[in-house]
């Protein structure tokens, strides 16, 4: 599923939240750590009292505690924030004692039409700091 062409992709997907959907589990399935670390430190929010956090605040600790090494370097981001949003609500199903730790909106993803478009990379904004 996940193997198909972009052009493929984008006629299967009948809405942006469809296909962005798709390029999270397609993260996932490379990146597995990167869940097991956000229910980690969701967990240790929540013991040490705290009754809503933000899901992108874990993302960026993720970042910070995490080595480049383990991610292809200048091919993608380390951890996308456009993901956090799938992760808060991943985590609220699968820990329905804790639903609404994480504050989530509407998608209004649902409401438009796929891009087409794969996930942009640091390739897409050129060069920065000499890297």
């Amino acid at each position: 599923m996940l193997t198909r062409t972009m052009t493929s992709r984008f006629e299967s997907k009948s809405t942006r939240l469809d296909e962005m959907r798709s390029q999270v589990k397609a993260f996932h399935s490379e990146h597995p750590e990167v869940w097991d670390l956000f229910v980690r430190f969701t967990q240790e929010k929540i013991n040490r009292g705290f009754k809503h956090y933000s899901a992108r605040g874990i993302f960026h600790r993720i970042r910070w505690e995490t080595e480049e090494p383990s991610y292809q370097a200048g091919k993608e981001f380390k951890l996308n924030d456009h993901y956090s949003p799938f992760y808060a609500r991943s985590f609220h199903r699968i820990y329905p004692q804790h639903d609404g730790f994480f504050r989530t909106r509407r998608q209004t993803s649902q409401e438009d039409y796929p891009t087409g478009m794969p996930a942009l990379t640091p390739e897409d904004f050129g060069e920065r700091d000499g890297r």
